[in-house]
């Protein structure tokens, strides 16, 4: 088995928990890419003997096998040992070891990243300001980010490319699954002409866990993170935090201080993020001179 495959193996396997799977690509990183033999990498799990148990049986079974070649022949796939890795992500706490993608991985630019999220159900206040500020943003180079979810996510995807833009959307799915389901012709555009990306093998559902995780890679991709609306507690703010924790910067549009859509970002505003009124906000961010 080639390295690439074995790290995809190991990611789709599951039985072990991401840091072990995380601290077996190191032992290989650091001895030259060989791969480990059974009694190394049983020396580097530190889960229980059942665990490992089912570990083993779930990793040299022929259905685990099956999946990795439908996996492969589905979709493109770089792992944390792959040159094309975004090196950003490898800053990052708990990277993905493996990430299957459809499109441009080299959309994937740090240098030009900007995430964008906001409420899954948004207000027209929403639309008004990414239609303000996503044309200008676009024309300067700037790549956006976000979640392919219901509402903000969604509308930030759409009119980047109606503006001509490119984008990524990194998905809490197996890259065959579509979710929200009103959302299947506007997954499939992003995987020719942009970047989709996601974590997870062919088939996976959305679980409630996956997004917390996915928001994880959002915020480690990005130079800078904009909040457009969001609720007080919402999904949003984690992704913000989140951003915070690995020293990326965090924008937020105001809102009216009665909105309940934007609470979550005046509160952002009042602990020190970045307020943007216009593009030259958010471009000046990726100004080098």
């Amino acid at each position: 088995m080639k390295i690439q495959e074995f790290i995809v193996a190991l990611h789709l396997c599951g039985g072990i928990s991401r840091k072990d799977i995380y601290r077996i690509c190191r032992w290989m990183i650091k001895n030259e890419l060989q791969l480990p033999t059974e009694k190394i990498i049983d020396n580097l799990l530190t889960c229980s003997l059942k665990k490992r148990e089912l570990f083993w049986r779930n990793f040299t079974s022929p259905i685990l096998q099956k999946r990795l070649a439908q996996n492969l022949y589905y979709s493109k796939v770089v792992t944390i040992i792959d040159k094309k890795y975004p090196p950003q992500l490898l800053e990052t706490f708990a990277p993905p070891v493996a990430l299957f993608y459809q499109g441009k991985l080299s959309l994937s630019n740090y240098a030009t990243s900007l995430a964008i999220v906001g409420a899954r159900e948004n207000s027209p206040y929403a639309v008004t300001v990414l239609k303000r500020l996503l044309p200008e943003v676009i024309s300067s180079g700037i790549v956006t980010l976000s979640g392919l979810a219901q509402g903000v996510d969604s509308l930030v995807h759409k009119l980047t490319m109606d503006y001509q833009g490119r984008t990524v959307a990194v998905i809490g799915t197996g890259l065959d699954v579509v979710y929200p389901q009103n959302n299947a012709i506007l997954q499939d555009k992003i995987s020719t002409s942009g970047l989709l990306l996601t974590e997870y093998g062919l088939g996976q559902p959305p679980r409630r866990y996956h997004f917390p995780e996915r928001n994880r890679i959002i915020a480690g991709l990005c130079r800078s993170t904009l909040v457009v609306e969001a609720r007080q507690h919402s999904g949003s703010l984690i992704t913000a935090n989140l951003a915070l924790q690995e020293n990326r910067n965090v924008l937020a549009v105001p809102g009216a201080i009665n909105a309940p859509l934007s609470a979550g970002t005046n509160a952002l505003l009042a602990a020190g993020a970045k307020p943007v009124l216009n593009a030259s906000h958010i471009i000046e961010e990726f100004d080098y001179t």
